[in-house]
């Protein structure tokens, strides 16, 4: 197990970040730092599948897990991205229960789904010591992969019951930002209807047994998160990070 999976599983919070720097060397370094996975962004960052599987390789070194968020929820972004045997698949703008049921056709082996099958490198391409069977790859992959589509539109919201209980959907990402404009109140995140979205999220996470994860500005941010029962962040960016740590060296 992963440090990833034992965080989860002993109950604390796994913490992440995005990454839209983008390389191999800056991927390696974000899983020298000891987050628990890291999130290549090709919705807003500018990778290819061949970029953003040389970041995928350099963020295993160390223990990371590697997850991507797609550009859409098309088949073929998430085929693509699972195939560079990534561990957790973030959809963004998630509109819509049939979207997520599709997204599970996309994304799941049989019978759980319909996933294309190649020897790709989810599959050691085709030498993985474990791999065994088809039909025993099929099911270890399918409890492998953690699909999460983000809930960040309002029709996402209005449907999150049913998208978390589905079988195949392994958590919900909150996107807050995209969340609250969708709400009619960008970045207010006091008001008491972004309040009452964040905890119908949890909600119906907690009902179905799924993770419930959200983008945090800050590492404070992340551990008030936690203890209302997300059990995943994603603090900040590595852009951020970066600007920061340059202004707090000039500063010194």
């Amino acid at each position: 197990m992963s440090r990833f999976d034992d965080k989860l599983k002993s109950g604390a919070g796994v913490v992440g970040t995005f990454c839209h720097l983008g390389g191999s060397a800056v991927a390696e370094c974000l899983s020298l730092s000891g987050l628990d996975y890291v999130i290549v962004d090709t919705e807003h960052g500018p990778f290819s599948e061949e970029s953003t599987c040389d970041m995928v390789r350099a963020l295993e070194l160390h223990g990371t897990e590697a997850f991507v968020r797609v550009r859409d929820s098309s088949r073929a972004a998430v085929l693509r991205a699972l195939d560079l045997g990534i561990r957790g698949l973030i959809i963004p703008d998630v509109q819509s229960f049939e979207e997520a049921k599709a997204l599970v056709e996309y994304a799941k082996f049989y019978p759980t789904g319909a996933r294309g099958f190649a020897f790709s490198r989810s599959a050691g391409y085709g030498f993985a010591p474990d791999m065994g069977t088809v039909s025993e790859y099929f099911e270890k992959s399918n409890k492998r992969t953690i699909l999460m589509p983000q809930c960040e539109t309002r029709g996402a919201l209005e449907a999150i019951e049913e998208i978390a209980a589905l079988d195949g959907i392994d958590g919900i990402f909150v996107g807050p930002y995209d969340l609250s404009v969708a709400l009619g109140a960008p970045a207010r995140f006091d008001t008491q209807e972004f309040k009452e979205a964040l905890e119908r999220v949890l909600e119906a996470c907690r009902k179905n047994k799924k993770l419930a994860f959200i983008y945090a500005n800050t590492m404070a941010a992340a551990r008030d998160y936690f203890g209302q029962g997300y059990q995943g962040a994603a603090v900040g960016t590595d852009t951020g990070f970066l600007v920061n740590a340059v202004r707090t060296m000039l500063k010194g």
